[in-house]
């Protein structure tokens, strides 16, 4: 069962660090983290586009599309795959918290959680059917072995 979506990860990922900038600009709330401190929150950033850019690219090593609900062509079980099932996503909630790190004030968390909450909804679970649908019990294995997120 092949289904498209409009609005693919990256987009999600872009639309919630413009409202993050917005609330940090518009409404920032106290500050938690002064600087200089809050440049820590550059290490998060770069490891998700690292951990984002190293799942991707075990994708295109397989053959196998990147973006959600095309028909995958393989099951990607090794590398950063073994640690876990989502590393693109987990990837881009690394750049979330560390944009959060780097703005410092309350407001800039608020919308983390629900990126989370879309990806988990509208991506994570019913990936997870679509690829248990395409490879049975290869797939139910590999989800036995390796958890979703951690």
């Amino acid at each position: 069962m092949e289904r498209k979506r409009r609005i693919v990860p990256p987009v999600y990922l872009t639309l919630t660090i413009i409202v993050m900038a917005l609330l940090h600009f518009l409404a920032p709330g106290a500050r938690l983290i002064a600087p200089p401190y809050n440049f820590l929150g550059l290490v998060p950033v770069v490891l998700g586009f690292v951990m984002a850019g190293i799942a991707a690219g075990a994708f295109a090593r397989a053959g196998t599309p990147v973006v959600p609900f095309e028909r995958s062509t393989a099951l990607v079980t090794d590398g950063i795959y073994r640690v876990t099932r989502n590393p693109m996503y987990l990837g881009m909630i690394l750049v979330l918290i560390g944009t959060a790190v780097l703005f410092g004030t309350v407001t800039p968390w608020l919308p983390v959680p629900v990126f989370i909450w879309i990806i988990q909804t509208r991506f994570v679970r019913a990936e997870e059917r679509f690829l248990e649908e395409l490879f049975g019990e290869e797939y139910l294995a590999y989800r036995r072995r390796v958890r979703r997120w951690l």
